[in-house]
């Protein structure tokens, strides 16, 4: 039996999958919302609840964290904010002020509201820890992605605002920043890179399980770098 949940926010993407698979393997209760529930060829896993939230509206955030507090031999005690999207929207006075503002919702409101929700969880259940995803764009910035980079920075701020704010409650709040990750939609994407110094998904997501698990009890506030070798 599981001892503790773990919401996992874009579990079906390409780093997310690999992240439920991680805390599943590790014997945690993972509850995975999504826009769409899973298709009917997609087998279930033990260990995984699915269920259809969007985590960008505030009720939907509501209800993922509802689920995944709801065991209470399963304690909500993790959460991990990959919900996020990029863009490549021109230099800046060529993008308009509503690419810009959707890089921020789509990388800051969820993991804004989904944090705010579970906080009171964590708090609860005598601590936990919440992990963010920002990326090495938000401390080193490179052409065309300013919303991008400005909205991951974003990320970071909030998740060292947690951290400061909730320490004394024993929730700790760090943050990954991966460099080019190596899904199936970035080779697409870039099918021309080299892609063997691209980060695999199932070694950000050991990192990942790691701030999240009790192994890094005396670590919070941290900026982890995952770059590999991009």
């Amino acid at each position: 039996m599981a001892r503790h949940s773990v919401l996992v926010t874009g579990g079906a993407g390409g780093l997310g999958s690999a992240v439920t698979a991680a805390f599943v393997e590790a014997g945690w209760r993972v509850v995975v919302p999504g826009r769409s529930g899973p298709s009917a060829a997609e087998p279930a896993a033990d260990g995984v609840h699915r269920l259809v939230a969007d985590v960008a509206d505030p009720l939907g955030a509501a209800r993922a964290v509802q689920a995944a507090a709801a065991d209470p031999d399963a304690p909500l005690r993790a959460v991990v904010n990959l919900v996020g999207g990029y863009a490549s929207t021109g230099l800046l006075h060529e993008t308009s002020i509503d690419e810009f503002e959707r890089m921020l919702t789509v990388n800051l409101r969820p993991t804004h509201l989904v944090t705010r929700e579970a906080l009171p969880h964590l708090v609860a259940a005598g601590g936990g820890a919440v992990v963010c995803v920002s990326a090495r764009a938000a401390i080193s910035p490179f052409p065309g992605a300013a919303g991008y980079a400005t909205a991951k920075a974003a990320v970071l701020a909030f998740a060292n605002a947690v951290a400061v704010e909730y320490r004394r409650f024993g929730v700790r709040c760090n943050t990954v920043l991966p460099s080019v990750i190596d899904t199936p939609a970035n080779r697409a994407a870039q099918p021309d890179a080299d892609h063997s110094r691209w980060v695999p998904p199932a070694e950000i997501a050991a990192v990942i399980r790691f701030l999240a698990s009790d192994e890094s009890a005396p670590t919070s506030g941290a900026s982890v770098p995952v770059y590999g070798r991009a």
